[in-house]
């Protein structure tokens, strides 16, 4: 008897309109202010996405802003915090659009330009955004990692340590925090969108540069929690801790923790 292969039927992804785009985009950040994108054209003052992958000095020059703001002399500390949060600002629009409207945000990196605020999240927008149609997680993550993390957190990567001595398990790291964030913050405000941003987060986390960075855990169903196999350094700047998900928190901390989680239901 001959069997045969199972049959893999094609991703469905079907074009979005701009309108639909746009209108996903506007619903999605008032989530918070990480899931904030803006839709429209450049203006004065916005900067492509590309100056800050290509321009080691400009670079350079927002880290030292970061090391600044933080009250730190050490630049790989203050680079990898930068790194963290702009990965933040990339991720959670997506995972929120996906998760509640079955969207796939094109962000290549010519369309995506930033704010030089001085404070808070990054300002972004997207310029003409595209997207498509996605109906099912695990035919949007392979798509998503090629769009977010090799389009632009593998570039941006290779410049941070192009400039700083920085590791980059750390990097990926931080990468897979940023996304495990964003999930979790969408599990909490939009509870009817668990299911989703978990099954999208886990598929992303066992792709590529993600594999191995920590796990995505539901110690109560539908409020997700994150534990990373590397540190951000957060806990080097004055005043600083340790984050919930880090590595370096020992396991009676960790297990009293989950242990909170699961008689509150907090994240």
């Amino acid at each position: 008897m001959i069997v045969m292969p199972p049959v893999r039927r094609a991703p469905v992804i079907v074009p979005a309109g701009p309108e639909t785009v746009s209108a996903v985009l506007a619903e999605v950040s008032t989530v918070g202010g990480y899931f904030e994108l803006d839709a429209g054209e450049a203006e004065p003052g916005w900067r492509p996405l590309t100056d800050l992958l290509t321009d080691r000095a400009l670079l350079a020059r927002r880290v030292a802003e970061v090391a600044t703001r933080l009250g730190t002399d050490q630049t790989r500390v203050a680079a990898s915090i930068q790194f963290q949060g702009l990965a933040a600002r990339l991720w959670s629009p997506v995972v929120g659009a996906f998760a509640a409207h079955g969207l796939l945000l094109d962000l290549a990196p010519t369309r995506v330009h930033w704010y030089p605020a001085p404070t808070g999240p990054l300002p972004l927008r997207a310029v003409r955004p595209g997207g498509w149609q996605v109906a099912d997680p695990a035919e949007a993550a392979g798509p998503m990692y090629h769009g977010v993390v090799t389009g632009l957190l593998e570039p941006l990567a290779s410049a941070v340590r192009e400039i700083v001595g920085i590791s980059s398990t750390l990097l990926w790291g931080n990468t897979a925090s940023a996304l495990a964030g964003a999930v979790c913050v969408l599990a909490r405000q939009r509870p009817e969108l668990a299911g989703r941003a978990v099954a999208l987060g886990r598929e992303l986390l066992g792709t590529g540069s993600l594999r191995d960075t920590g796990g995505l855990a539901e110690p109560v169903p539908g409020r997700p929690s994150f534990t990373r196999n590397s540190c951000c350094l957060y806990y080097r700047l004055p005043g600083g801790g340790k984050c919930g998900d880090c590595v370096l928190l020992a396991s009676r901390t960790r297990e009293r923790l989950a242990s909170r989680t699961r008689e509150r239901g907090d994240t």
